[in-house]
């Protein structure tokens, strides 16, 4: 799971482009209990979700001619600038160039060698998220891709991420953690192949993040009466707890899970 120490290649950072945030605030507002702290003209309106006070996501308005409504993780670097030039020598593309925002940090978006957009945050005075881990935060991310094998040799060559092949009914599935993170908990996400999971495929390559909650089922039924879309239903996966899939209102995709007991 997601670690707070936030190692080098780990996410540290999460946000929502939407073409409505009013939409966007009610919806994750009803379902996490989320409150928009807005963003000011120094960050084009650029604002965070808070729970309890703590930073759980940051979210942006982005009209719908300049980009799909969609949710994008941000791995931890040290050098974002350095970490550019690496994913480009891995096959990758820069979206956009690292930049300073403000003093907070340096930021950066990319694509991976098969097409999934993720980005990069090397703090400055924002060390990151506030909150992973518990309800109503980040606590997983899986990267639909068409090449594991692939995708995986392109993150250990930009993170010096490793791998873990595991089998689930549905298929292969391959857990990542930070260089070196051999700790029990480290992992922080997994690889899926694209073509397991027919209502990711449609979304094409891209980050599923998980948020924790106390009930995936009350969930549902939330996501549902507020007008978002349930695209896999409650589901127990053993040894790891019940998870569900959905769209929000605007079509960004996101998924829950109400973790199994520990031990």
């Amino acid at each position: 799971m997601p670690d707070p120490s936030f190692d080098t290649g780990a996410p540290n950072w999460i946000d929502l482009g939407t073409p409505d945030l009013d939409a966007a605030t009610e919806f994750y507002g009803g379902l996490f209990g989320w409150e928009l702290v807005p963003g000011g003209p120094e960050t084009g309106g650029y604002g965070t979700y808070q729970l309890g006070g703590r930073t759980v996501a940051g979210v942006m308005t982005v009209p719908r001619e300049q980009g799909k409504p969609a949710w994008t993780v941000y791995f931890q670097t040290p050098d974002a600038d350095a970490t550019a030039r690496t994913v480009e020598r891995a096959g990758g593309t820069a979206a956009f160039a690292p930049m300073d925002v403000l003093d907070y940090g340096r930021m950066g978006g990319f694509t991976d060698s098969t097409g999934a957009y993720f980005g990069v945050w090397q703090p400055g005075t924002n060390p990151g998220l506030g909150v992973v881990m518990e309800s109503g935060s980040l606590i997983w991310s899986e990267l639909y891709t068409p090449d594991v094998p692939a995708t995986a040799a392109f993150f250990h060559t930009v993170f010096g991420w490793q791998t873990q092949e595991m089998t689930y009914p549905s298929g292969p599935y391959t857990t990542v953690r930070p260089a070196g993170g051999e700790r029990e908990g480290s992992a922080f996400g997994a690889l899926v192949r694209i073509d397991q999971v027919p209502v990711q495929a449609a979304v094409g390559p891209h980050w599923l993040p998980y948020f924790a909650v106390d009930d995936a089922d009350t969930a549902a039924a939330s996501v549902t009466r507020l007008g978002g879309e349930v695209t896999m239903d409650a589901t127990d996966v053993p040894e790891v707890g019940r998870i569900a899939t959905f769209a929000d209102p605007a079509g960004a995709v996101f998924a829950v899970i109400k973790p199994a007991p520990m031990g």
